[in-house]
């Protein structure tokens, strides 16, 4: 196993990596809206899973991949009526990639944030 981490994103708030590599695979922990210094982002969801894919993005850099590298994403909400909006957001950013998704309605997230998004990702090469 080898341990991604960058200064690019937040460091993790607890005992945990920003992400794994393993047989070619990167696991992400799951990102919230905090800024690369650990501030939290405030702003309805739209602003907020911008964040979040900012943050993980600059982990799939540090390990050499990209957004168009994603093989799966698990996305928690605190709102489903938030879905169209981070949808929106979501698909802008990924553009014709269409990674694998699951969205679950959660009843709360770390720091009060509105999204949390994890992904797994296949290392080019």
């Amino acid at each position: 196993m080898q341990i991604i981490a960058t200064s690019e994103a937040p460091a993790a708030i607890g005992p945990y990596s920003q992400g794994i590599v393993v047989n070619g695979l990167l696991y992400t922990s799951g990102q919230i809206p905090l800024n690369a210094a650990g501030e939290f982002v405030e702003g309805e969801i739209d602003v907020q899973t911008e964040q979040v894919i900012d943050n993980l993005a600059a982990i799939l850099a540090a390990a050499g991949a990209t957004l168009a590298d994603v093989v799966k994403t698990t996305v928690f909400v605190t709102d489903l009526n938030d879905f169209a909006r981070l949808n929106e957001i979501y698909g802008q950013r990924f553009g014709e990639h269409r990674p694998a998704r699951s969205t679950v309605q959660v009843a709360r997230l770390p720091r009060g944030a509105k999204v949390e998004i994890e992904a797994v990702v296949k290392l080019p090469g």
